[in-house]
C-alpha cells in the first residue's frame, strides 16, 4: 500500500527533535499530557520513539506514557489527512441518526475509525460528545461544528474538501 501524500510529507522523529521540542516543559510538574500535544502539534502523531524517549526522560514506564497516548482520543499514532473530520458517537447523536449516517460515511469512503483516504484528503474519527446535543446529530470539521446532519449534508461536506 502507498503512504499517503500527507503520510510523505509528514516530519520524522529523531531524538534530538524530540529533545528540543519536550525541554522546555522539563521543569513543570507532570509535564507529560502537555509534552505529548507539543510533540503531536510538531509531527501529527506520536511514534514509538517518542513514547520510549519520554519515559526515559521522565522516568517512567513506556507502558505509563503508552496509556496516555491511547486513553485520549486526540492522540494519533501516524499522521491525520489534511482534514479532520469527527463524527460525535454520543447517545444524543446516536438517538438521530447520527450512527446510521457515520456508517454510511465510513462504508462509502472506504474506511474504518480513525482512518485517513488513500490520498490523505481526510481522516474520520470518532469524538464522543462535542456538546451540541441539541443540534444532532453533530461533527466537527478541522475544527468547525456543525449541527442536524444530514447524510446528503454530510456527504456534500465532505465533498466539499476535495
Amino acid at each position: 500500500m502507498n503512504p499517503s501524500k500527507q503520510q510523505r510529507n509528514a516530519k520524522h522523529y529523531d531524538e534530538a527533535a524530540i529533545l528540543r521540542i519536550i525541554e522546555p516543559f522539563l521543569m513543570l510538574e507532570g509535564p507529560l499530557l502537555v509534552m505529548l500535544h507539543a510533540l503531536q502539534r510538531e509531527f501529527g502523531y506520536i511514534s514509538h520513539e517518542a513514547e520510549a524517549r519520554l519515559a526515559s526522560v521522565l522516568n517512567i514506564t513506556r507502558a505509563d506514557v503508552h496509556g496516555v497516548v491511547s486513553f485520549y482520543h486526540d492522540f494519533r499514532r501516524q499522521p491525520a489527512g489534511r482534514h479532520v473530520l469527527k463524527l460525535c458517537r454520543a447517545e444524543a447523536c446516536q438517538s438521530m441518526g447520527g450512527e446510521t449516517n457515520a456508517r454510511s460515511l465510513l462504508k462509502a469512503l472506504g474506511l474504518e475509525w480513525g482512518g485517513t483516504t488513500p490520498d490523505g484528503r481526510i481522516t474520520v474519527e470518532a469524538i464522543y460528545c462535542l456538546g451540541l446535543c441539541a443540534t444532532s446529530p453533530s461533527a466537527m470539521l478541522d475544527g468547525e461544528p456543525y449541527g442536524r446532519l444530514t447524510l446528503g449534508e454530510l456527504e456534500t461536506l465532505v465533498a466539499e474538501i476535495a
